[in-house]
């Protein structure tokens, strides 16, 4: 039981429990060690869905530390991955499946697949994904580029999105990077480009996508906007809990569309 549970209900109802397929959280971890991640699961693990080992720094960890953090997250039915830059390496290095075999082995459960710095062909992404998929991962897509010269229209994302998803990905994530500023959805001060984004839901179903989200104002918009059950990435660890007192109507950005 939760503290308060008895006392008062959360003012936005229906936040939806794990395993979720719509609501969910990706937590950026970029470098915690066993007792930050400990502290994270005792805290957040309800909260928590994926757990995204930021871009390629799983390469830094020793081993058997790395083994041990992600069944410290498996453990508490979170899926964890290697980020998407990992992948692009790897892929680069004409290593995928020594890649794809070696994640599987130490554990990890999901694979991103992105193009967000090098380049792939429509094909080779496709095959990728497959490949990936063929190993048993649960398969999750990044659309964008990190480069902002080199950034996508908003309908130039809904098609890359709509070819992931007919390739049966699980969530096509939306690259905001972990900054959340000047890349796709949002501009150089980190605010949302409400016209990119109304490009995309309105060519995607919002509960395919997964908005890379690192900072409370992109949260709150969001939240706002498609509900408490929106799919947001990037979060902090430290951000997790606040992030679902948004979700829950528990904090005043969000509480004001109950009581006023």
């Amino acid at each position: 039981m939760y503290a308060f549970e008895r006392i008062v209900s959360t003012p936005i109802p229906g936040r939806t429990t794990k395993p979720r397929k719509e609501g969910i959280t990706m937590v950026i971890d970029n470098g915690l060690g066993l007792r930050a991640a400990q502290d994270l699961v005792e805290t957040s693990a309800d909260y928590i869905d994926f757990i995204k080992l930021g871009f390629g720094t799983s390469r830094l960890i020793n081993e058997e530390l790395l083994r041990k953090k992600i069944a410290i997250y498996r453990e508490h039915n979170i899926d964890v991955y290697p980020g998407g830059t990992l992948f692009e390496i790897a892929f680069a290095q004409g290593a995928l499946d020594k890649f794809l075999n070696y994640a599987k082995e130490i554990g990890f459960s999901t694979i991103e697949v992105s193009d967000g710095t090098i380049t792939m062909s429509n094909e080779e992404r496709a095959n990728a994904i497959k490949k990936a998929q063929e190993y048993g991962f649960k398969v999750i897509a990044e659309v964008g580029k990190k480069d902002i010269t080199r950034d996508l229209s908003g309908e130039a994302y809904a098609e890359g999105i709509k070819r992931d998803l007919e390739l049966g990905v699980f969530k096509v994530i939306v690259e905001a990077r972990a900054s959340g500023k000047g890349i796709g959805i949002y501009d150089e001060k980190g605010e949302v480009r409400k016209d990119k984004l109304e490009t995309i839901v309105r060519e995607v179903d919002v509960k395919n996508l997964i908005f890379e989200a690192p900072n409370k104002n992109q949260q709150v918009h969001l939240i706002l906007n498609f509900g408490s059950n929106v799919n947001i990435g990037n979060a902090r660890p430290e951000e997790v809990v606040p992030l679902e007192a948004l979700r829950q109507g528990l904090r005043g950005d969000t509480l004001k569309t109950v009581y006023k």
